[in-house]
């Protein structure tokens, strides 16, 4: 039988799975007769609000901007998973994606700072510059005699 566990985002970062819902319901596609009579379709979700205790407000908001198109009505985080015909291994790729997500939304980016070049590195610069002139004059030169 299909179990939900506690979301891995990172060492320290455990999301309860009291956070998570499931519903499971009939897939569509090939299958016969086996699609028609097994729920094995998986739609997860994810409490955000309540995510909110463990995770903290920035990480939630940082969550709901980067994965929008994830979100439904009630502004909780959906994953939906129905490329296995068991329920049971729809849900574990169902909770690895959901991790996969967080794990990704969670990110932080780093800014660039602004950086100039060297003298010594706008010296090698102009010299580069110097003799490629040099070289193509001297291409001209020959040219004209």
């Amino acid at each position: 039988m299909a179990r939900l566990r506690d979301l891995q985002l990172s060492r320290g970062r455990v999301l309860p799975e009291r956070l998570l819902s499931v519903r499971f319901s009939r897939s569509g596609g090939p299958g016969g007769q086996h699609v028609n009579k097994v729920e094995s379709k998986v739609d997860l979700r994810l409490d955000l609000v309540g995510a909110e205790e463990v995770l903290g407000l920035a990480a939630i908001e940082r969550v709901r901007g980067r994965l929008v198109a994830r979100l439904d009505g009630e502004g909780q985080l959906r994953v939906v998973s129905d490329e296995h015909r068991q329920q049971a291994r729809n849900l574990e790729a169902a909770l690895a994606r959901m991790e996969a997500l967080l794990r990704g939304a969670l990110v932080v980016p780093t800014v660039r700072r602004k950086t100039r070049p060297t003298r010594a590195s706008r010296e090698r610069r102009l010299d580069a510059k110097r003799r490629r002139g040099e070289i193509k004059k001297r291409r001209s030169d020959r040219g004209s005699e």
